[in-house]
């Protein structure tokens, strides 16, 4: 039996700048994002008939991979040229549909086990770029490349992608204490509300080729680069003006990705202290990631009276921690 333990993400910015539209044309994209203590499960073991079961929401129990409704795992199993005669299931700290990047932390984690499961060894960017290809490329997701880097490599990165697909991974976990600092000063609240992420993601990718999408793209390309710069600084202080200013680029690259209500909840959230923030994910719903100075945090979660998500960072990526 295999089982392994992948991350889920929050992405501080640069969300947007890593579809192939965009980064391809302009010469390169970039995001910030850092994977947390929040996981995907997957299980997987040799199945006593000759058969495939998978376990998710529902259970699939068919002859061959090529009848599986799931697409992730169908097209994993198809990828790695198992037909039959496994077992998989899985689980998660956080349900799907909120904002971070479950879908691409499965595929990191399914693609894994599968590895493991065949005694294949599997280098962190050769995982992340499968993931890409399962989802971008064989099941047509209006998705970047963003979170199956940061499920794989695990830590708080400055991610690029350049021209010709090249991605890099620079970790931004040297100095400790900033890492620490800067954890502190974030919060995430669940604003309780449905995603309805393709649509909102398919109108961000077709607005990335038009000139004011473009335009918006290479600002936030930009602002990651801010970023990291003041992460490996030390200059905290200038994260959440970078934030605020990621956000408010972020909601003009799609008509949906935010709303009067949304508008609401952050406005709420800088009244009470906080000095920047975004919605994880595409938008329109899941959590809500605000910076803020410790001395108004009581205050802030009093004025937003949401469910706080608490976090660490997680340092490893993508593990095995059961084989046998």
């Amino acid at each position: 039996m295999i089982l392994i333990k992948t991350p889920f993400r929050i992405s501080l910015v640069g969300g947007g700048t890593d579809f192939p539209e965009f980064f391809e044309k302009n010469g390169y994209g970039a995001v910030v994002s850092g994977a947390i203590d929040k996981y995907m499960y997957i299980v997987i073991h040799k199945y006593f008939h000759d058969k495939i079961r998978v376990k998710y929401s529902k259970t699939e129990d068919v002859d061959s991979s090529e009848q599986l409704e799931h697409p992730i795992a169908r097209e994993c199993l198809q990828m790695m040229k198992l037909s039959s005669g496994v077992e998989i299931a899985s689980l998660a700290d956080v349900p799907a549909g909120l904002g971070l990047g479950s879908s691409s932390s499965f595929t990191v984690a399914l693609l894994h086990a599968l590895h493991a499961f065949t005694g294949t060894y599997i280098a962190k960017d050769r995982l992340a770029g499968m993931a890409c290809d399962v989802e971008i490329n064989r099941l047509g997701e209006p998705i970047g490349k963003q979170d199956q880097y940061a499920a794989s490599f695990g830590g708080l990165n400055y991610i690029r992608f350049a021209k010709g697909g090249l991605v890099s991974v620079e970790s931004l976990m040297i100095n400790t204490e900033t890492i620490a600092e800067l954890k502190r000063r974030l919060l995430v609240f669940h604003i309780g509300r449905p995603r309805f992420a393709r649509d909102i993601l398919t109108e961000q990718r077709e607005n990335l080729v038009q000139p004011k999408g473009f335009e918006l793209a290479q600002r936030l390309a930009q602002l990651a680069d801010e970023a990291r710069d003041a992460i490996r600084d030390g200059s905290l202080e200038r994260v959440g003006d970078i934030l605020d200013r990621g956000w408010q680029l972020k909601k003009d690259l799609a008509s949906n990705i935010s709303d009067p209500e949304i508008d609401a909840i952050y406005a709420r959230g800088l009244e009470a202290g906080a000095s920047g923030g975004k919605l994880l994910g595409a938008g329109r719903g899941g959590f809500m990631l605000f910076y803020c100075e410790p001395q108004f945090q009581r205050r802030l979660r009093e004025a937003l009276e949401l469910r706080e998500l608490h976090f660490e960072w997680d340092r490893e990526g993508s593990k095995v921690i059961h084989a046998e």
